[in-house]
């Protein structure tokens, strides 16, 4: 069994203050320098950008739907070797799932698979004796939950506080913080949360400092780092292997320490240029910079371990592909941000244009799809698809169970994937001749591109659920 300690941070609802008390346990811990791991419950991007920033360590994300309850464990083990302390941070309220399938998906569920103490995150700021009656219905609806204790949140003054304490003290959970309300804390959102590290990175840095600063003034660390030690084993033994997931063996990176600069999966080329290109390894180019922010650091891990050389580029401001790029990957992101900067870029534009148009396997997700279109928002972009994408007030968000309706470098046709979209664009058309997918949930419907070797979706997946789809990518790349 692996043995890390290991606690979930939940909440009762969204805006309860999850992500600065779990970002900043994370970073107090770290600058105690104890090795830290950061996850995140479902399928966001953005939280585990910050994970990053505060550990030094790739974040992960933990969803049961789209990998599978029983990938849960093995990832989690994964991302959590060699730590002393992995920090979970919840979705949504804590019994909060994929709609209409019960508890799937949810922190709760995620909590169990783990067998991980919960610390419930409360916000205090309109209620005193209440709140035990609040603390009581969540620690009592499951008994398979455990929850070992309550942070309060957004508290108002020193005898807000005692009131809460005394209130709490008749439902037996022990309080393990109170944090009054701290601008410096604060995180801008925008249509799609908060804005990512990459997009602001010295104002990141000092919010992280901020959140571990108040979590270490307001929060029994002693207490919590106890609660997490009395986890017992994480059931199932297995971690999970990129290599032996692939059927490759090749190794991988051991993760950085370095908490001076947040590792990138993605760079993970060999020393020299001229190993490179006489490895027989493909090149696959994956985009990144500000722009191309959501991925999965298992999608990269999985296309090294399946035999490829993984590189990133930025198409903010690189002018051409990697030298030798046989592939490239575009995953999520912010296009319709950097549209302008985006279109001026011609020169890498024609570069992704004229390799899509040799043959060479491009996969493309949401973001990725809009930079592949003819334009966005009415800005030229790289025009391998004929379609055009413009930003909408409408949000589209949910689970997405998809079968692929074409054979294409992903998946053979017919096969199932699971994923989700998170976008408030639309391309005209949405689906081209031959659809990438058919959707059946939560509606009927085809969408997405196949086009040669170029796959382009709005669906956003993660390969550890099917790591056929990286090695199939990349024997693409070698022929």
């Amino acid at each position: 069994m692996v043995n890390v300690p290991r606690l979930v941070i939940a909440a009762p609802s969204s805006g309860s203050g999850k992500t600065t008390v779990a970002t900043g346990l994370m970073a107090a811990f770290a600058a105690r320098r104890l090795a830290v791991s950061g996850h995140k419950v479902g399928p966001d991007y953005i939280d585990p950008g910050f994970h990053t920033l505060a550990t030094g360590r790739p974040g992960r994300n933990l969803d049961a739907y789209m990998c599978g309850p029983e990938l849960i464990a093995p990832l989690f083990a994964h991302g959590a070797r060699g730590c002393g302390l992995a920090v979970v941070e919840g979705v949504m309220g804590l019994y909060d799932g994929a709609s209409g399938l019960g508890e799937l998906a949810s922190t709760a569920q995620v909590a169990k698979l783990l067998r991980a103490p919960v610390v419930l995150v409360v916000d205090a700021s309109s209620q005193s004796r209440s709140v035990a009656a609040l603390v009581h219905g969540f620690a009592s609806w499951d008994a398979g939950v455990r929850i070992g204790g309550v942070i309060l949140n957004k508290v108002g003054s020193d005898r807000h506080e005692a009131l809460l304490r005394e209130a709490l003290e008749e439902s037996g959970v022990p309080v393990l913080g109170a944090l009054r309300r701290a601008e410096g804390v604060s995180v801008p959102s925008r249509h799609l949360g908060l804005v990512p590290v990459a997009e602001r990175r010295s104002d990141a840095v000092a919010a992280v400092a901020a959140m571990a600063g108040q979590v270490a003034a307001g929060c029994d660390l002693e207490g919590l780092l106890a609660l997490a030690r009395s986890a017992p084993g994480v059931p199932g033994g297995a971690v999970w292997d990129a290599g032996v997931a692939v059927g490759g063996g090749f190794p991988l990176p051991a993760p950085s320490r370095n908490r001076g600069s947040a590792p990138d999966p993605a760079r993970q080329a060999p020393e020299g240029l001229k190993n490179r290109l006489t490895s027989g390894r493909p090149l696959v180019a994956v985009a990144g910079g500000a722009a191309f922010t959501f991925s999965y650091a298992e999608n990269t891990e999985l296309l090294a371990a399946a035999g490829a050389d993984v590189v990133s580029f930025d198409p903010l401001r690189d002018e051409a592909l990697p030298l030798g790029t046989r592939g490239v990957v575009i995953g999520g992101g912010f296009p319709e941000v950097y549209a302008p900067e985006l279109s001026a870029n011609e020169a890498l534009r024609e570069a992704v244009a004229e390799l899509a148009l040799s043959g060479a396997p491009v996969a493309a997700e949401c973001a990725g799809l809009l930079y592949l279109g003819r334009s966005l928002d009415g800005l030229p972009m790289c025009g391998v698809l004929d379609a055009d994408a413009r930003m909408t007030k409408r949000l589209t968000l949910g689970y997405r169970d998809a079968v692929a309706l074409t054979d294409n470098v992903l998946a053979p046709a017919g096969a199932r994937m699971r994923g989700h979209e998170f976008h408030r664009t639309v391309i005209e058309p949405g689906a081209g001749d031959e659809p990438a997918w058919g959707m059946h949930r939560p509606e009927r419907r085809v969408e997405g591109f196949v086009r040669g070797n170029v796959h382009a979706s709005y669906l956003h997946t993660h390969w550890a659920a099917s790591p056929g789809t990286a090695a199939r990518f990349v024997e693409r790349c070698r022929g």
